[in-house]
């Protein structure tokens, strides 16, 4: 009896993952809990992966007590994200903290090449950021289209994580693979403020993409104004 207590089926220890059970986990033998380090879904996630990903850290606290090379805390899945992609997406610090803590590697790129700090940076959890980077985060790192984690602030519209991502070293004029830099995005997607921002931290306004464009060539009518005015005072400042 205590045998069948011990070894709960894989749909049952995936759903606990997923509801936060800790106490099951908890309550498992090693060689239990090592054996449930193995299994993997049909996606190629762990157990570590969907309580990272749901927002359970009692349970990732449990898992992840370990050996990295035990604990599957850098293990990814068939896209390549890592507990701690997933961890970040969904802006859980305290399971960021733990993962870090047990050996996460900051700079892991799944299979778009995007490491943690995009995904905080395009979801805009700046204490999150600021965690990452403490731990060596890479802050130009580009990922698979040539995306810099301050291109994905300036998609997205982020303006506090951009002054921070500046403020760490972040180059304001890279460019990814169409030759766009991160102010383009932000003309790009109407994101005013962060263009505004971007600006004021000397962001090249005449730099061409590879189809020509300008970031003017780039903005909407009503937005090509402000961002004169805004260049203008740089120039006259």
């Amino acid at each position: 009896m205590a045998m069948e207590l011990d070894s709960p089926k894989p749909e049952e220890l995936f759903r606990a993952a997923e509801n936060g059970d800790a106490a099951l986990f908890a309550s498992l033998s090693e060689e239990a809990l090592a054996r449930a380090r193995t299994l993997r879904n049909e996606d190629g996630r762990s157990l570590l992966h969907v309580a990272a990903s749901s927002g359970r850290p009692q349970v990732v606290d449990v898992l992840s007590k370990a050996d990295p090379s035990v604990s599957g805390v850098n293990a990814t899945d068939e896209e390549g994200w890592a507990p701690l992609h997933s961890a970040v997406s969904i802006g859980n610090a305290e399971i960021v903290d733990i993962l870090l803590d047990r050996g996460a590697d900051v700079n892991l790129a799944n299979n778009g090449g995007r490491t943690a700090l995009h995904y905080a940076a395009s979801k805009g959890w700046v204490k999150i950021a600021e965690t990452l980077i403490s731990h060596g985060a890479k802050i130009n790192k580009k990922d698979k289209v040539g995306c810099t984690p301050l291109h994905r602030a300036a998609s997205t519209g982020k303006p506090e994580l951009c002054e921070l991502l500046i403020e760490e070293g972040a180059e304001v004029d890279a460019t990814d693979r169409a030759g766009q830099t991160p102010l383009m995005h932000a003309v790009i997607c109407q994101n005013k403020q962060v263009a505004l921002l971007l600006i004021r931290h000397g962001a090249d306004v005449d730099i061409e993409d590879k189809e020509g464009y300008t970031v003017l060539g780039r903005a909407s009518h009503d937005f090509r104004p402000s961002l004169i005015d805004a260049a203008k005072a740089m120039l006259e400042g």
